[in-house]
C-alpha cells in the first residue's frame, strides 16, 4: 500500500503545461525511429513495384485495370478522409477546443499510420524470403483502420490530456491493435469487416480504461468550458456527416472483390438510414418540450454503423440491417442520457465524447450480431462455394461449420474487450505520471495552453461624441477617427 500510495502522490504533483522541449523531442526522435525502421522494413508490393509489368505476364494479367489500386484506392479515399476529417471535426464541440480536436487529431493519426505500417506489416505481410514488409493501398487503408482505434480512445481523454500524452497513446495503442487483431483475425479465425469488435470494442474500452486511470475529482473547475456553444455544434455536425456518408466504404474497403463488397456497402447504408429515425424519436421522447439534442444527433446516428460492421458482409439481409439500426439507434441515445452520468458519477469514467455510446456498446452488439449471423448461416442461404468464401472456410479452417465459427466470432469479442481494458489501464499508469505536460483540471477543455490563439473578435468602437444623435436612428452608421492636431 506504501508504494500505491507514493505513485498516487507522485502523479498529484503540480501540472505544467510546458512541452516546448518534451513534444519536439518526441515528434523528431520517433519520425527519425520512423525513417530508419522504413528503410530496413519496408519495400513496395508486386502490384506497387516497377516489376508489376513481368508480375502481369506471369499470372496472364491482361490490363493494368486488374491492378488492386484501381479496386481499392476509392474505398481508401473515403476512409481517409473519415479519419482526418470526420473524426477530426466531430469533436470540435467544445466551445474552447476546436484547435486541440482537429491538430491533435491531425497529428496522431499521422504519426499512427506510419507505426501501423510497420506493426501489421510484422504481423501480417512479412516476407519470410527477405525479411522486407511488402505494402501496397490495402495495407494503408489497414493503417488507417489501426489509427481509428486510437482516435477513438482520445474521444474519451479529449481536452484533457497533452499532445505528448496522445503520442505515448497512440504508440501502446497501434502495438495492441496489431497483436489483438492478429489474434481475433488469424488464430481465432473470426470475420470482421468493418471492425465492430477489432476497431470500435477495443478502441472503446481502451479509451475507457485510460480515462479511468486518469481520473480528475475536481474536473468540475473546468465545467464552464465542457459545453458548446452554436458554431462548435455545427462544425462537429460536419464531422458527422462525413462519416455518416462514408460509413458504407469504410465496412466494405477490404472484403472481398465482388459480392461481400457490395453486400457490406448496402448493408451499412440501410443501417445507418434506419439509426437516424430512431435517434430522433429517442432524443425527442426524453427532452423536454420535444427537443432534439445535437449531442444524440452527432453521435448516435453513426452506431448502426459501427453494430453492423462484422456481419455486413454475411447474409444479414436488407431487414436485417434495418433492425440492426433501429435497436442501436435507440440503445445508443439512451446511453447518453442515463449511462455516461451513471458511469461517470459511479464509475470514475470521464468520457468527454461518449464513446461508450458510439463505439464500445456498438461494437459489442455488432460483434454479437455477428456470432449469431455466422451460426445461423447455412449452404440453402450463403451456397457451397457462398459459404466457404464468405468465411474463408479454407487451409487449417476447410473443416468449420457455420456453428462453430458463430463460437469464434463471440471468442472474438472477448479477445478485443481483454485487450481494451487491460492494455488501457496499462497505458493509463503511464499517462500518469506527472511528466507529460498535461493541464490542470481547471485548465481543462481549453486550446490556451497548447496553442497560439488568434485575439478575440474586437468590439465595435464606440461612436464619437458628435455622431451621437444618431444612434437611435434607422440608417447606416460609419465609424472613423479624427486625428488630433
Amino acid at each position: 500500500m506504501g508504494c500505491i500510495q507514493s505513485f498516487r502522490e507522485l502523479c498529484d504533483r503540480p501540472k505544467n503545461t510546458n512541452v516546448r522541449f518534451s513534444l519536439p523531442a518526441v515528434c523528431i526522435v520517433w519520425q527519425t525511429a520512423m525513417i530508419i525502421l522504413f528503410g530496413v522494413f519496408i519495400r513496395y508490393d508486386e502490384e506497387s513495384d516497377t516489376h508489376w509489368i513481368e508480375h502481369r505476364k506471369a499470372n496472364n494479367i491482361s490490363s493494368d485495370i486488374e491492378n488492386d489500386f484501381y479496386f481499392r484506392y476509392p474505398s481508401f479515399q473515403d476512409v481517409h478522409v473519415m479519419i482526418f476529417v470526420g473524426f477530426g471535426f466531430l469533436m470540435t464541440f467544445l466551445k474552447r477546443y476546436s484547435f486541440g480536436a482537429v491538430g491533435f487529431n491531425f497529428l496522431i493519426a499521422a504519426f499512427g499510420l506510419q507505426w501501423a505500417l510497420l506493426m501489421q506489416g510484422w504481423f501480417h505481410s512479412l516476407d519470410y524470403t527477405d525479411g522486407k514488409i511488402k505494402i501496397g493501398v490495402e495495407s494503408l487503408i489497414n493503417a488507417d483502420f489501426c489509427v481509428a482505434g486510437c482516435l477513438i480512445a482520445y474521444g474519451a481523454v479529449l481536452g484533457k490530456v497533452s499532445p505528448v500524452q496522445l503520442m505515448v497513446l497512440t504508440l501502446f495503442g497501434i502495438t495492441l491493435f496489431a497483436v489483438e487483431e492478429y489474434i481475433i483475425l488469424n488464430l481465432i479465425h473470426a470475420r470482421d469487416a468493418g471492425g465492430s469488435m477489432v476497431i470500435h470494442t477495443f478502441g472503446g474500452y481502451y479509451g475507457l480504461s485510460i480515462s479511468w486511470m486518469l481520473y480528475r475529482p475536481n474536473l468540475d473547475q473546468s465545467s464552464r468550458l465542457q459545453g458548446s456553444v452554436y458554431h462548435s455544434d455545427v462544425f462537429a455536425m460536419i464531422g458527422t456527416l462525413f462519416l455518416w456518408m462514408f460509413w458504407p466504404s469504410f465496412n466494405s474497403a477490404i472484403t472481398d472483390h465482388g459480392d461481400g463488397q457490395h453486400r457490406a456497402a448496402i448493408n451499412t447504408y440501410l443501417a445507418l438510414a434506419s439509426t437516424v429515425l430512431t435517434t430522433v424519436a429517442v432524443s425527442s421522447l426524453f427532452q423536454k418540450h420535444g427537443k432534439l439534442d445535437m449531442v444524440h444527433i452527432q453521435n448516435s446516428t453513426l452506431a448502426g454503423g459501427v453494430a453492423v460492421g462484422t456481419a455486413a458482409e454475411f447474409m444479414l439481409m436488407p431487414y436485417g440491417s434495418l433492425i440492426v439500426g433501429f435497436c442501436c439507434g435507440i440503445i445508443s441515445t439512451l446511453g447518453y442520457i442515463y449511462l455516461t452520468p451513471f458511469m461517470e458519477k459511479y464509475l470514475k469514467i470521464q468520457d468527454t465524447c461518449g464513446i461508450h455510446n458510439l463505439h464500445a456498446m456498438p461494437g459489442v452488439i455488432g460483434g454479437i450480431v455477428g456470432a449469431i449471423t455466422a451460426a445461423a448461416a447455412s449452404e440453402s442461404v450463403y451456397g457451397r462455394d457462398g459459404l466457404i468464401n464468405t468465411f474463408d472456410f479454407e487451409g487449417a479452417f476447410k473443416n468449420m461449420v457455420p456453428t462453430r465459427q458463430g463460437g469464434h466470432q463471440a471468442a472474438g469479442i472477448c479477445v478485443a474487450i481483454c485487450f481494451g481494458v487491460g492494455g488501457g489501464i496499462l497505458v493509463g499508469c503511464i499517462l500518469r505520471l506527472p511528466i507529460w505536460g498535461d493541464a490542470a483540471d481547471e485548465n481543462c477543455f481549453d486550446d490556451e495552453p497548447y496553442w497560439e490563439l488568434p485575439e478575440d473578435e474586437e468590439s465595435v468602437p464606440p461612436i464619437l461624441q458628435y455622431n451621437n444623435h444618431m444612434r437611435n436612428k434607422d440608417v447606416t452608421e460609419s465609424n472613423f477617427s479624427m486625428e488630433q492636431n
